[in-house]
């Protein structure tokens, strides 16, 4: 059962990660690139209908974990907090930049609040990809100091940075130059996955542009790629250990390098919506991969006392997870049933749909 439930936790985080991420994406791109007024409604027109929807993926996530794998929630919120509180301010203040600004029609006032939308978006796609790296790296569980745990096994608090902004230090911040990495790799990729949304859902000017946007910063995704794969041995030293025991996992790189090779050819696609699923593709392959590549480990131990939190050490009772399976079917049949009315109803180019003229 805990395997069922961490498959079921890793494909909503994955839909999360699809979804809302082509809204922050988007915000990106409204930030750097939207520079009429026309550009703008364009693009807040695009995500305007979904991007609340988008978001109850991750509350549905936070909810799975706490009920399947309580220790890891225990753990993880009160290690995470500060960088929990700081991601808690920004969907806030991103979510208010798109309700308020149309409110009032003043200059001031709009530009305030496209800032707020903006820089709040690319903060979220920074954050959310030094979450990842945190965990790819793992976490001082037990807070060990010269050998000795001073604190229960899977506890742990990481300030935002440490001294040495190092990945191999005794006491980590969340942020170091490994976990800055993924996260300037999360920033790229949705940059270019919210463009891509956007081509999907306007008939834009700016479209032109994204497309030449997408195609450049994919050379720049590539090469951090390159780079972070070479890194990686730093990291943990046999990094592909699992790829070589399970050979079927190999598909889940393969699927990310679809998507990531498919974007260079976003410039002759006859149809626009071929770049969203390419850079869905890739999203998708490298969170999977990512994953797998540390199964069954959830968060890993950067010290020889304590072990890392796996599925098996962090589930709840059997009892439990067998009873939330009734309880979990009900609910992704009427998140189905919405999602497919929502899509539906508001299909086709959005250019249109006015979001925000209140």
């Amino acid at each position: 059962m805990e395997l069922f439930w961490y498959i079921v936790l890793m494909t909503m985080l994955a839909i999360y990660v699809i979804l809302d991420g082509y809204d922050f994406g988007a915000g990106i791109i409204h930030l750097f690139f939207a520079k009429t007024e026309k550009d703008k409604k364009a693009i807040t027109s695009a995500i305007g209908p979904f991007w609340d929807a988008n978001e109850v993926w991750l509350i549905a996530s936070g909810g799975v974990l706490f009920f399947a794998f309580p220790t890891l929630y225990a753990s993880s919120f009160s290690g995470f907090y500060l960088p929990l509180i700081m991601i808690l301010w920004l969907l806030i203040f991103r979510a208010i930049g798109l309700e308020l600004r149309g409110q009032v029609h003043n200059k001031i006032w709009e530009t305030i609040w496209d800032k707020a939308f903006g820089i709040s978006s690319l903060l979220l796609a920074l954050f959310f990809g030094v979450a990842l790296g945190n965990v790819v790296r793992g976490v001082n569980l037990g807070i060990v100091t010269d050998g000795v745990s001073t604190h229960e096994p899977q506890y742990f608090f990481l300030p935002l940075w440490n001294p040495s902004f190092s990945p191999q230090a005794e006491h980590l911040g969340i942020l170091d130059w490994f976990t800055v990495l993924l996260g300037i790799i999360g920033v790229i990729s949705l940059t270019i996955h919210g463009a891509n949304w956007i081509i999907f859902k306007t008939n834009s000017d700016i479209n032109k542009q994204l497309k030449k946007v997408i195609f450049n910063l994919n050379f720049v995704l590539l090469t951090l790629i390159i780079i972070s794969l070479l890194v990686w041995h730093i990291i943990e030293p046999k990094p592909f250990h699992n790829f070589i025991k399970t050979p079927w996992l190999w598909i889940f790189p393969l699927i990310t390098f679809t998507g990531l090779f498919g974007l260079f050819k976003i410039k002759t696609f006859k149809k626009d919506g071929y770049g969203f699923i390419f850079s869905t593709l890739f999203l998708f392959g490298g969170l999977t991969t990512t994953v797998a590549s540390i199964f069954p480990k959830v968060l890993p131990s950067t010290n020889d006392i304590n072990p890392s939190l796996t599925i098996y050490n962090v589930a709840a009772d059997e009892y439990g997870l067998n009873v939330g399976i009734y309880w979990f079917t009900i609910a992704i049949l009427l998140v189905a049933i919405y999602m497919i009315i929502q899509y539906k109803v508001f299909k086709g180019k959005m250019d249109d749909i006015g979001y925000g003229d209140h």
